[in-house]
C-alpha cells in the first residue's frame, strides 16, 4: 500500500510517524512527502492512511504490542502523536513505548502537553507526563513536544447560541496552530540528534482571555460571539446533557480551570527558535481555516 517503498540503501534514519490520518500527524506526513523524504506511516486503518510520495504504509494500533513493534522494526526516530483521549489512553502510550523499545527505535519524538505534570490541573497533562516518564526510562532518546492547547479548537468551543461556557475566569491561554506543531515536529524529525533530550514548549505569538478570544472570532467570521465564564457546579451541568464518564467530564472542565489558575498563560519562543518563523495567531488561524 505504499507509492514509493523507503530504499534500504538510503543512509538516512528511518522515519516512523504516528497519527499520520489526524491533524498534526496528517500535516507532518504531507511535509516529508513535499520535502522528498520518505517515512513510514503508522496507521490504525490502512484504507484511510494517506497516499503520498515516499510513504510506506505499517498497520498497529497503540495497544497492540505485536503489531506495534512489527510496524516499527529497522524504524530510527518516531514521531508519536499522543492517542485520541480514552480512559485508558496512558496503558496505551506504555504498551507502544514498550513496544518502539522492543522493536529497537532509537529515538522519539513525543507530543505532549504544556502543563504536563503528575498534579496537573487539566487532568489529561497528567498522562501525558506519565507517558514522558515511559520515555524516559526507555532508554530511547526523546524530543518533547509541549503543546499548548489548540488555537484551531477554539471556535468549536462556541455554543450553537454563540457563546463559549466554560469555569476559566479571566485566565489567558497561549494556544498553539495545529500546523505549528507540525512544523517543529518535521523540523526534529529531520534532524533528530540536534533536538535529542530537549522539550520545547510550544504556544502561540501571545496568550488571550476567553473574552478576547470570543471577540476576535466575532470580527473574523462576522457573527456575535461572547464568553459566560461558569461555576464549577455550572459547568459539570452544562456538560451532563452529553451523559459524560466522569474522567471525560473532568477533563472537559478542567481545560476551563487550567486557563483560570495561568497555567497555560506562559508564551514561549521554542516554535520560531526551531523553524525560524513566528507562530501563528488566532486571527490568522481563523483566516486560514
Amino acid at each position: 500500500m505504499s507509492d514509493t517503498t523507503p530504499s534500504t540503501a538510503d543512509p538516512r534514519p528511518v522515519i516512523a510517524v504516528t497519527g499520520a490520518t489526524g491533524h498534526v500527524g496528517g500535516a507532518v506526513a504531507r511535509a516529508l512527502a513535499a520535502g522528498g523524504r520518505p517515512f513510514r506511516a503508522v496507521v490504525r486503518d490502512p484504507a484511510r492512511a494517506p497516499r503520498l510520495a515516499g510513504a510506506e504504509v505499517a498497520v498497529a494500533a497503540f495497544a497492540d504490542a505485536d503489531a506495534a513493534r512489527a510496524a516499527l522494526a529497522g524504524v530510527d526516530v518516531l514521531l508519536m502523536v499522543s492517542a485520541a483521549e480514552a480512559e485508558d489512553r496512558l496503558e496505551q502510550h506504555r504498551a507502544f513505548v514498550r513496544a518502539a523499545a522492543e522493536a529497537g527505535v532509537r529515538h522519539v519524538v513525543y507530543t505532549s502537553f504544556v502543563g504536563a505534570a503528575p498534579d496537573a490541573t487539566f487532568t489529561l497533562g497528567r498522562d501525558h507526563h506519565a507517558t514522558e516518564e515511559a520515555i524516559r526510562a526507555s532508554g530511547m532518546t526523546w524530543t518533547f513536544l509541549r503543546d499548548s492547547f489548540y488555537l484551531d479548537f477554539v471556535e468549536e468551543l462556541v455554543g450553537e447560541d454563540g457563546v463559549i461556557r466554560g469555569p476559566a475566569g479571566d485566565g489567558a491561554m497561549a494556544a498553539v496552530a495545529r500546523a505549528d506543531v507540525a512544523r517543529v515536529a518535521t523540523t526534529v524529525l529531520l534532524d533528530p540528534d540536534q533536538h535529542a533530550g530537549a522539550t520545547y514548549a510550544l504556544t502561540g505569538p501571545e496568550a488571550v482571555t476567553l473574552a478576547e478570544a470570543a471577540a476576535i472570532v466575532s470580527d473574523v467570521r462576522g457573527r456575535t460571539v461572547t464568553y459566560h465564564p461558569e461555576t464549577l457546579d455550572e459547568a459539570y451541568a452544562s456538560r451532563a446533557r452529553w451523559d459524560p464518564a466522569p474522567w471525560q467530564a473532568d477533563a472537559w472542565v478542567s481545560t476551563y480551570t487550567a486557563i483560570a489558575e495561568g497555567a497555560l498563560a506562559a508564551v514561549s519562543g521554542d516554535v520560531e527558535r526551531v523553524t525560524g518563523r513566528r507562530p501563528m495567531s488566532l486571527r490568522e488561524v481563523l483566516a486560514a481555516g
